[in-house]
């Protein structure tokens, strides 16, 4: 079938890419981390900035002849491996943007120096863009604080990386930055944190390798990392290559959480986004891609988004293909732990539509109002593997079909457990509220060829149809134990005479390691829900005594 057969590419994907590692450099004298060591080029400079003690008519080349402001960097042009180092607890009022552009190979960096106390980069809301590069490539950013607030609300960003009928722009990482109090607008996505934007009518732009990587960012209107392309329509997509968002922590964020647009291959993992959507009136997810194909989004936490417009912790939407969505932890999101999406009333030059989604080895933990949305003309779709637990003080629509400009079609479950607490049904939209809030029906329909096989199902109907399905209670060791962090979920694990083990599906292409990174499958047998049995002996003799 198409989707398992589109998943031989990206568990070659997930391969390569976990062998990926950044190396560390750590400079004493110069409280510097780089991910390569600090060797000068040929003709290469080391630039310092003092906000209290420096002056503007020094050369600037030692910590004892230091620049003093921003305006100073501001209206330098970099050279290739040039460094640019603000000193520690030093505070500027205004925009950083350094100018030119390194080579492949030779990045400009920008770090602190003098002390563990990150410098500040203070927009004050006088400037769109408190820190910005702008049709710039092979720059590297790290170690400062970032934050601006101004009077009223306006277009306001932490960070902006810019291109505008530029080209390819490579290389630009930004790393363990602490941004902050951006009080930007609702009504534009890409403002807020770090935005990273692509606009252009005469030359394709993009980027490639982009890294945004190990920061903090919290209480920023409207997004905490939001990447848009002005051009995201199918006949005029251009996207950018090697995309990583990496263990990054949000929260408190007014909308949007991590949003991924317009790239090919990005990588989406072990960042945490708690409290997405808490003031905006929009529809919000925490981390979801869009006009994005071949995405993986896994290992990351997703919890308490605000609101059921949409309000979920993860979302594959509209014009993408192949997303692939593993090892999250997603709880107590108003909206539930995951939409699937697709707007069914463009031309196919505008949208390719949402096809080929895989979701597997997912936990979600008391989730609220909705498990998982599939809305519009979605196709082949595969759900497998996943532990969805409500609490007995949930409501929970588990499964939500839902009109958008069309119905879904060719959905697969497979070994799946579901497990409502509380009331629970299976079910389909009939008619939604302005706040985002569905009015639902019992059943599937109107949405075409859902097949079920070797799931789970307790406390909630299962739908008809499905071959292996379990009606007993799967026990997990403690599902209402959970908290903070993946790791809080032992609970999850099954106990040695649960019926889910060993009785699953086997999946061709299976990503072969579950939740907790377990082989799968394990001793030879598919177990259902996100956690694979580890002990094969204890397996073995259970399945012996059924």
């Amino acid at each position: 079938m198409r989707f398992f057969r589109s998943t031989v590419a990206w568990n070659l994907a997930l391969s390569v890419l976990s062998v990926v590692q950044a190396v560390s450099f750590v400079s004493s004298a110069l409280s510097l981390s780089w991910t390569t060591p600090q060797v000068p080029a040929k003709g290469s400079s080391i630039y310092y900035v003092d906000s209290r003690d420096g002056n503007d008519a020094n050369t600037g080349t030692a910590p004892g002849a230091a620049w003093r402001t921003l305006e100073k960097v501001n209206a330098t042009t970099f050279r290739p491996w040039d460094t640019i180092l603000l000193r520690s607890s030093s505070v500027w009022r205004g925009q950083l943007w350094p100018k030119g552009s390194g080579t492949e190979g030779h990045p400009i960096r920008v770090g602190t120096y003098g002390g563990g106390v990150k410098p500040v980069v203070n927009g004050e809301g006088l400037v769109e863009d408190a820190v910005l590069l702008k049709n710039q490539e092979y720059w590297e950013i790290e170690n400062l604080e970032v934050t601006n607030t101004g009077p009223t609300r306006a277009v306001r960003r932490g960070v902006h990386l810019a291109l505008e009928n530029f080209g390819d722009a490579h290389h630009i990482y930004i790393r363990s930055l602490t941004i902050h109090d951006v009080n930007g607008v609702d009504s534009l996505k890409s403002n807020g944190g770090i935005n990273y934007t692509s606009t252009w009518d005469t030359k394709p732009s993009r980027f490639v390798d982009l890294r945004i990587e190990d920061n903090e960012i919290y209480h920023v209107d409207r997004s905490g990392i939001f990447g848009w392309s002005e051009e995201w329509m199918r006949s005029k997509w251009h996207p950018s290559l090697g995309v990583i968002v990496r263990g990054n922590q949000l929260h408190d964020i007014g909308a949007d959480g991590i949003v991924v647009a317009a790239t090919d291959g990005a990588l989406v993992e072990n960042n945490v986004v708690g409290h997405a959507s808490q003031r905006s009136e929009d529809y919000n997810v925490a981390i979801w891609a869009w006009s994005a194909d071949n995405t993986i989004i896994q290992y990351n936490e997703a919890y308490g988004t605000k609101g059921q417009r949409d309000g979920e912790g993860f979302d594959s939407d509209w014009n993408s293909r192949n997303t692939v969505i593993q090892y999250n932890y997603s709880h107590d999101n108003d909206g539930g732990f995951l939409l699937i999406c697709n707007e069914g009333g463009h031309e196919i030059t505008e949208n390719a539509g949402n096809s080929g989604t895989i979701v597997r080895y997912n936990i979600s933990r008391n989730d609220r109002s909705r498990g998982i949305t599939i809305a519009g003309p979605v196709k082949n779709t595969l759900v497998y593997n996943n532990t969805i637990y409500t609490g007995p003080d949930r409501t929970l629509d588990m499964l939500l079909f839902a009109d958008w400009n069309g119905w879904s079609e060719d959905t697969y479950f497979f070994n799946n457990i579901f497990f409502a607490a509380g009331p629970a049904q299976f079910s389909h939209g009939v008619s939604r509220a302005s706040d985002g809030a569905y009015t639902t029906a019992p059943g599937l329909e109107p949405s075409k060829n859902n097949i079920f096989e070797s799931n789970l199902y307790y406390g909630v109907n299962p739908p008809p149809g499905d071959k292996g399905a379990l009606t007993a209670d799967p026990k997990l060791v403690d599902p209402t134990r959970g908290g903070m962090g993946r790791f809080s979920l032992s609970g999850y694990h099954l106990q040695p005479t649960s019926a889910a083990r060993a009785s699953g599906k086997a999946i061709q292409n299976n990503g072969r390691r579950d939740f907790w990174g377990h082989a799968v499958p394990s001793c030879n047998k598919t177990d259902r829900g996100a956690s694979q049995s580890d002990n094969c002996e204890a397996v073995a003799a259970e399945h012996h005594e059924r």
